[in-house]
C-alpha cells in the first residue's frame, strides 16, 4: 500500500514524534507507516485522515497487488 504520510507531515511542518503523539501512537508506528513496513488499522488510517483533515485515500492508495 503506497501513502502520502510525509508529504502530509512536511505540509503541516511536524515530526513523526509531534504526529505520533497527537494520534496517540508510538513515533516508531509513523515511521513503519511512512516506509511501507507496517499497514495501519482502519481506525488508525481514520484517524490520520481526520487529522489532516482529508479522505483515507488521499494519504493511502492500493497497489498493483495489494
Amino acid at each position: 500500500m503506497k501513502n502520502k504520510l510525509k508529504v502530509y507531515r512536511a505540509m503541516y511542518d511536524l515530526s513523526q514524534e509531534k504526529l505520533a503523539n497527537e494520534i496517540d501512537v508510538s513515533r516508531q508506528t509513523i515511521h513503519a507507516i511512512e516506509r511501507k513496513k507496517f499497514v495501519p488499522s482502519t481506525l488508525l488510517a481514520l484517524k490520520l485522515a481526520k487529522y489532516f483533515n482529508v479522505s483515507v485515500e488521499e494519504i493511502f492508495q492500493l497497489e498493483e497487488g495489494d
